[in-house]
């Protein structure tokens, strides 16, 4: 029997604020932040009925510890969804919570779910990057890699590199507007209503709450970025203060079939236009969002010009200059990352796909003319994942 495909819709999306590894987060669990950004979800969501949920599938990628144990699974027990709703783990490193979404999605397009929910979390406190990994030896003995590509950082000043206007007066100065635009947001309220305040403990300090993101450095300036160190490279261009910084944080959100939210009368914020993700040359992982963007739009019969917005992950400024150079964006664009970016507020690995979904509905909001919009972000070990999203407050969208 045929059936027809279902359109996928994005609800809504929190995340908790982000922290300084190392810091607010330090004794809090990993599994403990994923469990109360569903709960803060479905606080924000009462038309669903949790027994509606078909699935949950939560991103880690280091997924061992208070990461591990089939964390969709368990956080969603953990949070008090009925045991009737199943869930597992999904890694592809940073764009684990967006493979979450694109996965989740496949199945609700296919007519296997209706209303699905999706996560991610990194802990880089408790598992820091690169934990437990034991690279296959052929990778290096065969050259199946360059060395360089298991470095993040290094993968960067590799892109330098290859592209050498894309210099690092170029890279500060998107780093400063990425603080910039994450300080107007702040002052505008425009972040807050999205994060899902957390109690924390310390044994040093006793009991406190988190409501806001740790990493931003309001007033940064070309000044202060100019003399950092170059840890990756001896008079490099990477730095901490155009890259993101190790962070601690989770992320949720909910996904249905357009006919699901219209019975229970959900809001629905975007639809799923397309998604596609790419592979590039492990040493220069950070170019991946060229060719997943450029196969996402061509499945969806569009071009760069029919995209208003951008959410671009931030890992490192160089890599959304490879980005923007490629099609034809100017630095300082209006449209990219209107309310900053993980340079400002950090990127807990696999958590942050939906962070850059929630902020494009935001921006959406903010820019009711415009119609499509993409997330994008690098991933390690040489990828890229782009997903195309169509505003449904536009008044050319049909909702």
């Amino acid at each position: 029997m045929a059936r027809a495909v279902q359109e996928v819709v994005y609800i809504d999306g929190v995340r908790t604020p982000f922290g300084k590894a190392g810091s607010v987060y330090r004794e809090t669990r990993a599994d403990d932040l994923v469990v109360k950004s569903i709960r803060g979800l479905l606080r924000r969501n009462p038309a669903l009925p949790a027994e509606r949920i078909d699935d949950v599938a939560i991103a880690a990628t280091t997924q061992t510890g208070d990461q591990g144990m089939t964390i969709g699974r368990s956080a969603a027990m953990l949070a008090g969804l009925p045991r009737s709703v199943p869930g597992y783990s999904i890694d592809r490193m940073c764009a684990g919570a967006m493979t979450a979404v694109t996965t989740l999605s496949a199945g609700v397009m296919a007519g296997a779910y209706d209303i699905v929910l999706a996560g991610g979390v990194e802990h880089m406190t408790r598992h820091p990057m690169g934990e437990g990994m034991d690279p296959n030896p052929r990778y290096l003995s065969e050259r199946l890699v360059d060395p360089e590509a298991l470095v993040m950082g290094q993968t960067a000043e590799n892109l330098h590199d290859r592209f050498p206007h894309l210099t690092k007066d170029r890279a500060d100065a998107f780093a400063v507007g990425s603080q910039d635009k994450t300080e107007k947001a702040y002052a505008n309220g425009r972040i807050q209503p999205d994060l899902v305040p957390i109690a924390v403990r310390s044994s040093a300090d006793g009991w406190g709450l988190v409501s806001v993101d740790e990493m931003p450095r309001p007033g940064t300036s070309m000044e202060g970025l100019a003399h950092l160190k170059t840890p990756f490279r001896p008079h490099g261009r990477v730095t901490a203060g155009n890259s993101s910084g190790l962070t601690d944080g989770a992320t949720a959100c909910l996904l249905a079939s357009e006919t699901a939210a219209d019975e229970l009368g959900l809001r629905k914020r975007m639809r799923m236009v397309a998604f596609a993700f790419a592979g590039v040359e492990p040493e220069v992982m950070g170019v991946g969002p060229v060719p997943s963007t450029v196969k996402a739009l061509q499945r969806a019969g569009m071009t760069i010009d029919d995209i208003d917005l951008f959410e671009i992950n931030e890992a490192f400024a160089v890599q959304v200059l490879a980005f923007l150079d490629h099609f034809g964006i100017a630095d300082d664009d209006p449209r990219v990352n209107p309310m900053g970016g993980a340079i400002a507020v950090g990127h807990p690995l696999a958590s942050s796909g939906i962070r850059l979904m929630q902020y494009l509905a935001r921006d959406f909001e903010a820019n009711p003319d415009a119609r499509f919009g993409i997330t994008t972000m690098c991933i390690g070990l040489g990828m890229g994942g782009t997903v195309i999203w169509e505003s449904l407050d536009h008044a050319g969208s049909a909702s």
